[in-house]
């Protein structure tokens, strides 16, 4: 399955949002990378498997779930993260762009390719409700990034 949507940052005309500059957006991907807990209770701990410029392996522990991601930044642009399949995960791939087609207007493209497609023992018609209901939790997860982004940014922890 593959899903994209774009999230729009900052609304000019919105006195309740916090207005975020591109570099505190890109230091809030990267926390959210680094630090995958600050973003998700269920993280139970993270650890940094190997490191290299613009790259690194991280093992997450969720339960009893081991999640390894392979994870490429592109500085100021873009995270892309590559999970290893496991018996536990179908793997997959997360991609979160940063766009700005004029200064100040932040948009966030999120892009998800997943090896999910028919579930075993499901109806077509049942099928549809389950990848959308992914989807919508996908959306969910990915406004609730922003929203911590936001009081990261608030609290002066992204410069």
């Amino acid at each position: 399955m593959r899903f994209e949507h774009l999230i729009q940052i900052n609304e000019e005309g919105n006195p309740l949002a916090i207005a975020l500059t591109a570099d505190q957006l890109w230091q809030g991907l990267v926390h959210r990378a680094r630090s995958p807990q600050d973003f998700m209770e269920q993280v139970e701990s993270v650890r940094i498997l190997h490191q290299e410029d613009g790259y690194f392996e991280r093992e997450m522990l969720l339960g009893r779930l081991r999640v390894v991601d392979h994870v490429t930044l592109t500085p100021g642009r873009r995270v892309h993260y590559d999970t290893q399949p496991s018996d536990e995960h179908g793997g997959g791939s997360l991609t979160l762009t940063i766009e700005e087609p004029q200064p100040g207007a932040l948009f966030l493209r999120v892009v998800y390719e997943t090896p999910l497609t028919q579930t075993p023992g499901m109806g077509e018609q049942d099928d549809g409700y389950y990848i959308d209901y992914v989807k919508a939790a996908y959306r969910q997860n990915d406004i609730d990034t922003v929203r911590r982004i936001r009081q990261l940014a608030h609290a002066g922890l992204l410069g």
